[in-house]
């Protein structure tokens, strides 16, 4: 339901709405490193940037060789904001009917599901690929995906250090 409205709000595909939030957060990515992040093949994020492109929503601008760095236009910036306010406002909605204590008690549960999913590098990106990043470390606190992301490669390069 959150992806749902969220991808409705911005008039893209969710794979195009995780690239906007994505992108508003690393811009310059490459169309491979994007498309590994939010899930889909080299050919598939090409088709998709190109739609985003299309939209307005992103532009490339050149790098080295062929390298292409990807950039939100003023739009899409404007529609991953839209997004972010879109899936903020379906949550608070949803957990309205909690109070304090047991908003707190499902951001613990939360925290252990979500490090539950991560499994191998490059999980983050795809588990996180809609998440608001400045919410998500409000507080000091700290993002439990990016934290087993930090254990995981810290216990192997115990093992092949």
């Amino acid at each position: 339901m959150v992806v749902a409205e969220a991808t409705r709000a911005a008039s893209t595909s969710s794979s195009g709405a995780a690239a906007l939030v994505v992108l508003s957060t690393d811009p310059g990515l490459s169309v491979t490193e994007l498309g590994r992040r939010v899930g889909l093949s080299q050919s598939a994020a090409a088709r998709m940037v190109d739609g985003l492109e299309k939209q307005g929503l992103v532009r490339k601008e050149a790098s080295w060789g062929a390298w292409v760095r990807l950039q939100l236009s003023d739009l899409g910036a404007q529609a991953a904001h839209t997004l972010l306010a879109c899936r903020s406002d379906v949550l608070r909605q949803t957990l309205s009917r909690l109070d304090d204590g047991e908003c707190e008690q499902l951001g613990q549960l939360l925290g252990k599901v979500l490090t539950g999913l991560y499994r191998q590098p490059g999980d983050a990106e795809r588990i996180c690929r809609l998440c608001d990043r400045c919410a998500c470390v409000r507080d000091s606190a700290t993002c439990p995906v990016g934290q087993a992301d930090r254990d995981h490669r810290a216990s192997h390069e115990h093992d092949h250090g």
